[in-house]
């Protein structure tokens, strides 16, 4: 397993894999209280909630995200990271209690916390990755972090949604969460000691300020930035797949909520797939020559998956699918292959990216430069959301908002090959 196994990166990894399982677990199990039992409850608009759910904890990364990066760049990262999980310890049982009262707004302000939580650990887990891995383990490293965050999402997911709903869903959910919360913390005690890059850095707690700031540094080194956008590029498309699936599977393949599950798991199965093979493609150089080849294939792949919606089978269908039933239709494994494949591809596009932005960056910034980064994919999130309702609005159906990704990206494809270094 090599460095894998090294207290140099696997206390990281697991650290990072349970924050991310956790911060799932706890977003889906409050979407499905909120969706099915808490909004009748209390006379609140179901839609109305979950929105805002999904909102407040994005917002946490336009907030903190320069606090948190100042704070990795000029404290003990290691310390930061067991400082972090101990907040999040707090979160977790506060979520507990919000489960027990079954109050939404208490449960919404949780989640923002939990946003708070992952918006500060966000710079510390990709700059240590550098600081603890050698220049030749770096892009395997990233696959593995990837791969896990990937997969802790999808896991994460499906575990707030499924526990939930049992008759003691509130009480198995919360000792889940308190219990995952507390081997982040274990694991964090063992990453090794991180000095930061730049400790006399004054910290500037102006945060609109310092957001401004670190996002005209990142534009200084040019395959920095545009690394960065296209990383954020990665999570407008991530975006709208995953939030639109499960609208896209009941009202395009008429099939049943099951189906949503298995897609979101070959999907989630893909992108890691396709951030292990980055190490094996690459022969661990840090290069981009395969993150045009994958857009494209991305694209290739999404144009297919339009092409089979429009399968008449689909149609005028007196029941919803059951998995059996949709399983036995061919077109139906076209367009899950078509979904792993589109996913490999988006794991060798993501990978290079984040060790570019790693390995090109000013090593004493690296942890705000990154901090920029996630401004600028919490921006594109928002930005997936925004152009779906437009299009939607426009009376465009999912197939063809998919068709229009698709096509945006050939031509984004072909703008990398002309921007990054593939060297």
């Amino acid at each position: 397993m090599g460095f894998f196994i090294s207290q140099r990166f696997l206390p990281l990894f697991i650290t990072q894999y349970f924050g991310a399982f956790n911060d799932n677990t706890l977003k889906g199990a409050i979407i499905i209280l909120i969706t099915y039992k808490i909004a009748n409850l209390s006379g609140e608009s179901t839609h109305a909630l979950v929105t805002l759910a999904a909102a407040v904890f994005i917002l946490p990364f336009f907030i903190f995200s320069s606090l948190a990066g100042q704070f990795a760049d000029k404290f003990d990262r290691a310390v930061i990271a067991r400082l972090v999980k101990i907040f999040e310890i707090l979160i977790m049982v506060l979520a507990s209690i919000g489960f027990v009262m079954e109050d939404p707004w208490f449960l919404i302000t949780v989640l923002f916390a939990s946003g708070v939580h992952s918006a500060f650990f966000g710079p510390i887990k990709y700059a240590l990755l550098p600081q603890h891995l050698h220049p030749n383990e770096l892009l395997q490293g990233n696959g593995y972090i990837e791969a896990g965050t990937f997969l802790a999402i999808l896991l994460g997911t499906i575990t707030g949604s499924v526990l939930i709903q049992d008759t003691l869903g509130v009480y198995i959910v919360s000792i889940t969460l308190i219990a995952c919360a507390l081997c982040g913390y274990l694991a964090s005690r063992y990453i090794p000691v991180s000095p930061g890059p730049a400790p006399l850095l004054s910290i500037n707690y102006n945060i609109l300020q310092e957001t401004m700031r670190i996002i005209r540094y990142s534009r200084v080194n040019t395959d920095v930035f545009m690394s960065i956008m296209f990383i954020s590029w990665f999570w407008f498309i991530a975006v709208t797949y995953v939030t639109q699936i499960p609208i896209y599977t009941k009202d395009y393949l008429h099939a049943e909520a099951s189906i949503v599950t298995l897609f979101l798991t070959v999907f989630s199965i893909g992108i890691a797939i396709g951030a292990l093979l980055c190490g094996k493609l690459l022969r661990r150089a840090i290069k981009s020559v395969y993150v045009p080849a994958a857009a494209f294939g991305m694209s290739l792949f999404m144009i297919d998956l339009y092409f089979c919606s429009l399968s008449p089978i689909y149609f005028n269908l007196p029941a919803l699918l059951s998995s059996q039933q949709f399983l036995n239709m061919q077109t139906s494994w076209r367009i899950i292959i078509d979904l792993l494949l589109m996913a490999v591809c988006a794991g060798i596009y993501i990978v290079p990216l984040y060790t570019m932005m790693q390995h090109s960056s000013d090593k004493n910034y690296l942890a705000r430069i990154i901090a920029a980064n996630n401004v600028f994919n919490a921006l594109f999130m928002v930005l997936s959301s925004a152009f779906v309702m437009g299009m939607l609005a426009l009376h465009r159906s999912l197939p063809e908002v998919f068709l229009i990704i698709a096509a945006v990206n050939i031509i984004l494809a072909l703008f990398i090959r002309r921007t990054l270094n593939h060297a």
